[in-house]
């Protein structure tokens, strides 16, 4: 007989009981050193893994250490030392222009704002939340990647679609003290368990309160919905 869950609120408290159990340290898993690198790191990471930016800035970063770099880079080269990467001309273009926009208009330095940010080129708003949180240590928002759009969907907390509208929803459900780890929680169980195309629901520590589980249980819910 599956748990028997009142409302979203607590549905989000027994996915965070659960999965910070499980994942006790959750970190970013790109690699960087600076705010820059950080910048450039998320904005290669769009439709792209982790694993495969990490590979591809190991050299990167070597060639180009300092905002001015990338400012300065011929754009042609940049795209061909991202050749690898998803959608590289457009990526070496936005990473060009937000150095520049860095350089003119903060000093060189990686703006500390949402609205700053989210005004430089091929940044959105779950880039520049993760800048913000990993490059300033402010929290002002929920990264929405595409584990935590899938997961949230899943286990029923949201039925949003679109990323912004999910963090939206997110925001009043998960307390602010664990905006910054719920993403990094259903990241990892997204990549360890509860995958896109062949969830283990087997061996879910989420399995008996997730709507979605494919295991032959019931899950009694109060209003009588399937979420």
């Amino acid at each position: 007989m599956g748990t028997r869950l009142e409302s979203r609120e607590a549905q989000v408290e027994e996915v965070i009981d659960r999965l910070s159990a499980e994942y006790p340290d959750p970190e970013i898993s790109l690699t960087f050193s600076n705010r820059m690198e950080l910048l450039v790191a998320v904005i290669l990471s769009a439709q792209c893994t982790d694993e495969r930016v990490n590979t591809e800035t190991e050299h990167l970063f070597e060639k180009y250490e300092t905002v001015e770099d990338y400012a300065e880079a011929d754009e042609e080269e940049l795209a061909e030392d991202l050749n690898s990467i998803t959608y590289y001309n457009s990526k070496a273009g936005y990473i060009k222009s937000a150095a520049q926009s860095i350089l003119t208009e903060h000093d060189g330095e990686v703006p500390d704002t949402m609205s700053a940010l989210t005004d430089l080129s091929g940044v959105g708003r779950k880039t520049a939340n993760v800048v913000l949180q990993h490059g300033h240590d402010l929290t002002e928002g929920i990264v929405v990647d595409t584990h935590v759009q899938r997961l949230s969907r899943r286990l029923g907390i949201t039925d949003e679609k679109r990323p912004e509208a999910i963090e939206e929803d997110l925001m009043p459900l998960v307390p602010r003290e664990h905006w910054k780890n719920y993403t990094h929680w259903l990241i990892s169980h997204g990549r360890d368990t509860c995958t896109a195309r062949n969830p283990d629901c087997g061996s879910c520590v989420l399995e008996d309160v997730c709507p979605s589980s494919k295991e032959d249980h019931d899950v009694d819910l109060a209003d009588g919905s399937e979420w």
